[in-house]
């Protein structure tokens, strides 16, 4: 979704985490259930990739590493490239995120480099997931809750030639 210039102080900025492995798999986590941040996940919308907040002061890479460690436990990946502009998406009424309308996002597209084991769930006190895997990336929109779905589809569809890169090597 494109935000107009008049309401973009209403969309919290948000990074987004599209880690591949080496092959050219995606990471997907499991929401911990009965997640206050996903009022309406059914299954399987529980799944998604690593988001959150942007701290005062950092830059994308830095909140991306630091929600990236937060939420998986991972530090031994290679920043690919940052999508350029934002991807937006609305809160649906019921849900309540302080003063915002929703999330504006920025994408970083990340190399997992290290081994499997790295993963740790429960690396931060504000767990956000209870299990993980590794999938495909057309499978990611179908996965997510139903008003993300829309950012999901374009992140996916542009880094389509990446994933296949990837998978070549």
């Amino acid at each position: 979704m494109n935000i107009p210039p008049d309401l973009f102080d209403q969309y919290r900025p948000n990074v987004g985490i599209l880690l591949f492995n080496r092959t050219g798999s995606v990471w997907y986590g499991h929401r911990v259930a009965g997640s206050a941040h996903e009022p309406d996940a059914t299954p399987p919308h529980h799944w998604q990739m690593p988001q959150g907040g942007i701290d005062a002061g950092e830059d994308i890479e830095t909140a991306a590493r630091r929600e990236l460690a937060e939420e998986t436990g991972a530090v031994t990946a290679r920043l690919l490239f940052v999508t350029p502009g934002w991807l937006g998406y609305d809160f649906p009424p019921k849900y309540k995120k302080r003063k915002w309308r929703g999330q504006r996002q920025k994408w970083a597209i990340m190399l997992f480099e290290g081994e499997d084991s790295e993963f740790r769930l429960d690396a931060d006190e504000h767990q956000e997931f209870d299990d993980w895997r590794w999938g495909t990336l057309e499978e990611g929109p179908d996965l997510i809750v139903p008003f993300k779905r829309d950012v999901y589809d374009e992140l996916c569809r542009a880094a389509r030639p990446l994933r296949d890169f990837l998978a070549q090597r």
